[in-house]
């Protein structure tokens, strides 16, 4: 009787590690597979780009322009040494906690939790290594050797978030600099409130459409450069002169984030922060476009064209055929 029971546990716990062993194994192939999409989808957006872009602009010809480009056009690039990394950042696309990563890999290891990482240290000038602080041959044989990085967004749900950022909380900077232009311009503000405190005492601040108006009048572009919360991403990171070893989306966040960490052996020593519940969400924009002309956003469409078209985003139709 006894080793009757005996010989029945024997039975249970051999079917128990024959499950365990099954699980196992659906978990390591679910994994492959999950990591084959994953490298799938890196090859399509790759390949987008490098259909966009085509072969017209040689390599030399991509050097030349690149060594004779003003150093402010390549400010957006940080250079990890250590970890032989290039991250081109672009503001409103998860640049704080990708910055905020990036602090953490300069420091020694064991590596810190990036979130214990203030965010506005991060922001700071010349707290990273940037590639226009190279000699020209050394900034290429970084461009050469080095993986290189970045992450995109849906072209008008980037700048949903722009506006929210800079004008719907205070922001004395850009109150002063662009927010009492854009009342004066746009708002009928002959004489807008001469601080960010007042205007918003006054509950006086641009509208989503006064910031779309200012992006279309032509008198933007042509006093400077978009400010870089606004500035198309093609112009901040030049993806058809730098070949990008790995192109992430907001939209697939941690998953790309993740994927990314693997490909540089990192995920075991540094873990990518959370992302924000509060993300600006696409399905929102028929809200945020409902007070813009058709007109207008047909035009702004035009003004964001290339980063749709690089980037696989696309065409927002109900926006632009109401």
């Amino acid at each position: 009787m006894r080793s009757s029971k005996v010989h029945l546990i024997l039975q249970i716990l051999g079917l128990m590690a024959l499950i365990m062993l099954s699980i196992y194994h659906w978990d390591m192939l679910k994994g492959k597979r999950g990591l084959a999409v994953l490298q799938q989808r890196q090859e399509q957006r790759k390949q987008l780009l490098r259909e966009m872009c085509g072969d017209r602009v040689t390599s030399s010809d991509k050097q030349r322009i690149l060594a004779n480009m003003p150093k402010n056009k390549l400010a957006n690039l940080i250079v990890d040494d250590k970890h032989g990394i290039i991250y081109c950042y672009i503001p409103k696309v998860a640049c704080t906690n990708w910055k905020r990563v990036m602090f953490v890999l300069n420091q020694t290891e064991p590596y810190q939790d990036p979130m214990n990482i203030s965010g506005d240290l991060v922001h700071v000038p010349n707290t990273f290594k940037l590639l226009n602080s190279f000699p020209l041959p050394e900034m290429k044989a970084r461009l050469e050797h080095y993986t290189k990085f970045l992450f995109v967004r849906d072209p008008f749900v980037r700048l949903i978030s722009a506006y929210r950022d800079k004008f719907q909380r205070k922001n004395e900077y850009y109150y002063l600099n662009f927010a009492r232009d854009m009342l004066r311009k746009y708002s009928n503000q002959s004489n807008p409130p001469k601080s960010v405190d007042e205007a918003f005492a006054s509950d006086l601040r641009p509208s989503f459409n006064n910031f779309i108006q200012y992006l279309l009048d032509p008198r933007t572009e042509k006093k400077e450069p978009f400010e870089p919360h606004w500035r198309q991403m093609h112009r901040l990171c030049h993806h058809c002169l730098i070949e990008y070893d790995f192109v992430g989306h907001q939209e697939s966040l941690q998953e790309d984030a993740e994927h990314l960490l693997r490909i540089l052996k990192l995920q075991d020593v540094i873990k990518f922060p959370p992302s924000y519940d509060n993300m600006t969400s696409a399905t929102w924009m028929s809200d945020w476009f409902r007070a813009v002309p058709l007109e207008a956003r047909r035009k702004l469409y035009k003004l964001y064209e290339m980063d749709f078209k690089l980037f696989g985003y696309g065409k927002p139709s109900t926006l632009l055929n109401d």
